[in-house]
């Protein structure tokens, strides 16, 4: 979050800031941190933008998906889970919005509920797009025809995964606080304690771990799972439009996940490794990885816009669905339905089974 001004003469001072604490180089003295063309102002706008558009799209999903009360597949549960947790994690970024242009007003209590809130999203959002890559990859590759008999076992699957994501979030529950530093012109910032001394490794081991078993390992079975997929539907002879059609979205739903949230990940791990001394520390190294946090915290924060459009809004079924609710309550003419589904007609005839349709 935001940096304050601080008296970086006293070689005994550490600012506990969003970004990250001061470094000591033996031979510079005390680092003053350096971040370029970052404005508060800016990431409080891009925060409050990110958080409009994320509540209106993932709202329209969690509507929509709900009023499908006919060919509900299993992919549309997941779906509207996912949408559930890009909704729990929007609504956290007007207080990071604020934050980010002043500082922590809201005490101990909202810093760790609201962290641990966004941290269980994440997590949460994270399992269920593996949970949709394995998915897709029974009906395509394995050619599941008994759909039918896995769908009592989805709301198990999800309920799993927020039970998985609420344990990986309760560290930085237990680990955040609100502190208020007098060296830092009495701001007072939400900081999560890692601990200063080799006593505090664990707390540094347990962020790492916590980061390999929320994303790594979810991402490896995303990647293996659509590689497969992949090969399948290029070997395949049927279908060649939709083929095609599945294809981008597995295209567009991998690689807008890996653009906004690996960068963000792999600085993490970079800023843990570096706390628990298994990386060498300098001033110019802890500005560059300072920067990092910042930047790519951005681009993680809009994902959660991006997924309904990603997820939904690309998919025949999901937009046949929304023009329906929307004539339904009087928002679009019947002749703009009937003009969209007559040019919609000849994708829908080609999907000849459910198995194999692509509802993202």
């Amino acid at each position: 979050m935001p940096e304050m001004e601080v008296d970086f003469t006293d070689p005994e001072n550490e600012s506990y800031s969003y970004i990250g604490e001061n470094a000591y180089d033996e031979y510079m003295g005390p680092c003053e941190p350096f971040i370029v063309g970052l404005s508060s102002l800016g990431l409080m706008v891009t925060y409050i933008l990110v958080f409009v558009f994320s509540v209106f799209g993932n709202s329209v999903v969690i509507y929509v998906v709900s009023c499908m009360a006919r060919g509900r597949t299993t992919t549309d549960v997941y779906l509207m889970h996912l949408a559930l947790a890009d909704l729990l994690f929007s609504l956290t970024l007007p207080f990071w919005a604020f934050y980010v242009y002043s500082h922590w007003i809201f005490g101990t209590f909202l810093c760790k509920f609201l962290s641990g809130l966004q941290d269980a999203a994440f997590y949460g959002g994270v399992f269920l797009l593996a949970c949709i890559s394995v998915d897709r990859y029974l009906a395509i590759v394995k050619a599941t025809r008994a759909l039918s008999q896995r769908r009592h076992l989805v709301g198990m699957v999800c309920g799993v995964v927020w039970l998985g994501a609420g344990l990986l979030s309760l560290p930085v529950v237990l680990q955040r606080e609100a502190i208020t530093e007098e060296d830092l012109a009495n701001h007072t910032i939400c900081y999560e304690n890692l601990g200063e001394d080799n006593s505090d490794q664990w707390r540094l081991g347990v962020r790492v771990l916590r980061h390999g078993l929320g994303f790594f390992l979810p991402l490896m079975v995303m990647v293996v799972c659509y590689s497969c997929t992949m090969v399948k539907l290029f070997s395949g002879v049927r279908n060649g439009g939709q083929k095609h059609k599945a294809m981008r979205i597995i295209l567009a739903v991998v690689l807008a996940f890996m653009a906004c949230w690996l960068p963000r990940n792999i600085s993490i791990l970079v800023d843990s490794l570096m706390r628990a001394e298994f990386l060498g520390e300098t001033c110019a190294f802890r500005n560059r990885v300072n920067v990092a946090l910042y930047v790519t915290e951005v681009m993680a924060f809009m994902h959660c816009a991006i997924n309904p459009v990603l997820y939904a809004f690309i998919g025949q079924k999901f937009r046949n669905q929304l023009l329906a609710i929307l004539h339904k309550h009087g928002l679009i003419s019947k002749r703009v339905l009937m003009t969209y589904h007559r040019g919609s007609n000849h994708s829908i005839a080609s999907q000849r089974s459910r198995n194999t349709s692509v509802t993202m």
